[in-house]
């Protein structure tokens, strides 16, 4: 039996919990990595597993549900709950586990530097929505309507809440530039909200950053991690999309415009503005500082990167949104 620590503390935690499993487990317990305290790889003498943690059964039950309708209407590129021989179901010290499929990942980490992944990406996203579009109906009383503008105006102002702490990193000049993007581009989107709102629906997955892809050992690409999914316009995944994928166009409109899923969204005004709104850069720095983690010389380098080292190029592309919206 071998037991990798990839968190750094816990270690009694998953101790305790990995007795619970072998307690649990008709299959012999092999192996076990922790990858955060809620996603634990196992390994037993028959198969392995990823276990995931939830707050509640029901989530649990929901994202079992979602995952089957999923692979019943077509999305094939994701994975299954399995339930292998157990005692009783899984919960731990509060925790609700439920058993995945194991996808074992390609030796190339999935990453939106690569022109390919970007692609192939967005073209997974596109097939999940379509199939998703199929049975959204089902799902409307179990999860929420998708929101942005209420979201991303919150997120300003906390944001704008933390102007005391962030003027220690940023110059006054560029905080009060970002936040005049946030304002002309909340502005923008206020004035055609029915972009946002209007149908078709789908199912949207909420979070699409690089991590929720996962190219497997053969080269196929999967969507993964549901948690955030909600109901709306497709339009909506596709602007964050846009969000993650923009730093590694080095910020550039016409490169962006280069992809087919965003010939229509390009011509909208309110999908314009949503471009010039800095989300990355409000996310990191009110989750920096909310967890107070300035020392940690990872995380400060990388934001740092994000706000300061991409400025200008983020500046040039936000004037010529500006530029195409008079």
């Amino acid at each position: 039996m071998s037991m990798t620590f990839n968190q750094k503390g816990d270690d009694d935690y998953f101790i305790r919990l990995l007795s619970y499993l072998r307690s649990q487990f008709k299959e012999n317990i092999l192996e076990m990595v922790p990858y955060r305290k809620s996603v634990i790889w196992i390994k037993t003498d028959k198969d392995a597993y990823m276990l995931k943690g939830f707050h509640t059964n029901k989530r649990l039950r929901l994202q079992e549900a979602f995952t089957s309708t999923l692979r019943k209407e077509g999305f094939l590129k994701t994975y299954l709950f399995v339930h292998p021989q157990i005692k009783e179901p899984l919960f731990f010290e509060g925790t609700y586990f439920g058993c995945m499929e194991y996808i074992p990942p390609n030796k190339t980490p999935f990453s939106f530097k690569s022109k390919k992944n970007r692609q192939d990406g967005l073209e997974l996203l596109e097939q999940f929505h379509l199939v998703t579009s199929s049975f959204e109906s089902r799902y409307r009383t179990l999860i929420p309507k998708g929101v942005i503008i209420e979201k991303w105006r919150d997120r300003g102002k906390i944001f704008s809440s933390n102007s005391s702490t962030l003027k220690y990193f940023i110059n006054d000049k560029i905080l009060a530039e970002m936040m005049d993007w946030a304002y002309w581009s909340l502005s923008g989107m206020e004035k055609d909200r029915s972009l946002f709102l209007n149908e078709p629906y789908c199912i949207l997955h909420g979070d699409v950053a690089h991590h929720n892809f996962l190219r497997d050992t053969k080269g196929i690409l999967h969507l993964i991690d549901f948690d955030l999914i909600s109901i709306g316009p497709a339009s909506l995944d596709y602007l964050q999309y846009a969000n993650r994928i923009l730093p590694s166009l080095d910020w550039s409109f016409d490169r962006l415009a280069h992809f087919s899923q965003y010939e229509k969204l390009l011509n909208e005004k309110a999908f314009i503005h949503a471009l010039a709104f800095p989300a990355d850069i409000f996310r990191e720095w009110n989750r920096l500082i909310r967890e107070g983690s300035y020392r940690d010389q990872q995380k400060y380098n990388q934001i740092m990167d994000l706000t300061i080292g991409q400025y200008y190029s983020r500046k040039k592309f936000i004037d010529t949104l500006k530029k195409m919206t008079n």
